[in-house]
């Protein structure tokens, strides 16, 4: 169902993926966007128990991409060094591909369960008062959840061989 990857050798381990999308600040989701043409979004997200978690307002593009279309992309660039005198990168990245669904329904534990993973990774120094305002605005956000169907990683071939990809 899913590709191979060409270049088999630069294939990084699930392992290696998973720590990649734990760790990454953002990503760039990819959606089918209006009149066919490709929607990529930067966004923020948390990783948990093979799901990526979302935040969103209520309306927008995105949402009304993923009601027409629930497959979705999801890549994060864990490394990026421009070696100039070489006319390359050295780069690890991971790509997930999934469904979305959207969370609307306040009762369901995705939803709050969203918002703690997305407060614990970007706001962990906040305020306990603090924190729990936000957490409380539970009906004011959908929580886009992405179950992960296939995830690769990949990263240059020089790293590769130096075994420098983790």
């Amino acid at each position: 169902m899913f590709r191979e990857m060409r270049r088999s050798k630069q294939i990084l381990s699930q392992e290696t993926a998973e720590k990649i999308l734990r760790e990454g600040e953002y990503g760039v989701l990819a959606l089918s966007g209006d009149d066919g043409y490709p929607y990529a979004v930067p966004i923020n997200y948390a990783f948990a128990d093979g799901k990526i978690y979302f935040h969103s307002a209520k309306i927008g593009h995105k949402l009304d991409a993923i009601r027409r279309n629930d497959k979705v992309s999801f890549c994060v660039v864990d490394r990026h060094d421009v070696i100039a005198e070489e006319f390359t990168t050295y780069f690890t990245s991971a790509i997930a591909f999934g469904r979305m669904k959207l969370v609307e329904d306040d009762a369901d534990p995705d939803k709050l369960r969203g918002l703690e993973l997305l407060a614990d990774k970007y706001s962990s120094t906040a305020s306990a008062a603090r924190r729990e305002k936000e957490l409380a605005r539970l009906s004011a956000v959908v929580i886009p959840v992405m179950t992960i169907e296939h995830l690769t990683g990949k990263a240059a071939r020089e790293l590769v061989k130096r075994g420098d990809f983790s």
